[in-house]
């Protein structure tokens, strides 16, 4: 592993109050990082879904729903300060460095030190784009009534009344029929026009997108949106635990752990365990040491409960152990 040659000014942040020539340093802690990406769908049922069973022989559902499905997760591992363990020691003009050479599994902090996550949004409520380009039936039709009537004489008028929703998924289902009819006489060449080739092509492909418009007056329709957002999990004890990554929300969709309204996705890890380095003899320790973390390589598995989404094995530092590095000897 290629190892960073690190100036240990760099490393070791000093700390306001200190006494003077006193250096202070914070531990590497491992941050998960999950990007995740949902899909959105917005059904909108049909005016008629009530009647598809009767004059269509199909069912359709009844009411407007939203659903999301998550559909990737990207795990990224980040580097942070971890501000509970933090060290310091005195810088001493009469001492000479040893080694100021880590490598990147021994850091005492690293190049990741500061990232920005991505901020997640909810995708906005949509109101669809209606059912009125699908060929709607007219709400008024004509209809005779009987003013007067006697044994020799009926005087009848035409009033105009409204469509009862029925009549009119009647409507839209005869125009189906027909269409499909009128498909069927093109194919077998049954019409008084000849199709052939692209005109025939032509031809079907604007009678199957009648036929849709109308059927979407029955079946509904569907619109679908993307949503992102970005959620942090930072592993904290040395056991094997299970921890809620983020939520799926049916109303909001990707939304935080700590949501309790969503579906919870877990993350599990599974800790390998770190073999310390042998006791050094007291005889031989050096004048000054720099404390690091040396990470413990886990097992990490996201899932839904059920599936598993995604299985990798990750260096997380917090869940190592704390070693010492001679930072120099008096002379």
């Amino acid at each position: 592993m290629k190892k960073y040659l690190i100036s240990a000014f760099a490393l070791l942040l000093p700390l306001l109050g200190q006494a003077q020539g006193s250096v202070s340093y914070s531990m590497p802690q491992t941050v998960l990082v999950f990007k995740v990406d949902a899909q959105r769908e917005q059904f909108f049922a049909g005016p008629y879904a009530r009647y598809a069973q009767k004059y269509l022989g199909i069912s359709a559902e009844l009411y407007d729903r939203v659903s999301y499905t998550v559909t990737s997760v990207n795990m990224v591992p980040a580097v942070e300060a971890d501000q509970s363990q933090r060290f310091s020691y005195v810088v001493n003009p009469q001492s000479q460095p040893i080694f100021l050479q880590l490598t990147s599994q021994g850091l005492v902090s690293g190049p990741n030190g500061a990232y920005t996550a991505e901020k997640g949004w909810k995708y906005p409520v949509g109101k669809g784009t209606g059912f009125s380009d699908k060929g709607i039936p007219a709400n008024l039709t004509e209809r005779t009534s009987t003013l007067y009537e006697s044994d020799n004489h009926t005087v009848r008028q035409q009033v105009i009344v409204e469509k009862t929703t029925e009549v009119k998924a009647k409507e839209v289902a005869d125009k189906i029929f027909e269409i499909r009819e009128n498909k069927y006489k093109i194919l077998v060449g049954d019409t008084d026009a000849t199709y052939s080739g692209e005109a025939m092509k032509a031809t079907i492909d604007a009678l199957n997108k009648l036929e849709q418009d109308y059927l979407t007056l029955f079946t509904g329709y569907s619109e679908f949106g993307s949503q992102t957002a970005s959620f942090e999990v930072i592993p904290t004890s040395k056991k094997n635990q299970t921890y809620v990554a983020f939520r799926l929300s049916d109303e909001d969709g990707l939304v935080p752990a700590d949501n309790v309204a969503g579906k919870p996705y877990f993350v599990q890890l599974t800790v390998e365990e770190v073999t310390p380095a042998p006791a050094v003899d007291s005889k031989n320790k050096p004048a000054q040491v720099i404390h690091y973390r040396i990470p413990a390589v886990c097992g990490v598995r996201l899932s839904d409960g059920i599936n598993t989404l995604l299985q990798t094995r990750v260096p997380i530092y917090q869940l190592g152990i704390v070693a010492a590095y001679p930072i120099y000897k008096t002379k």
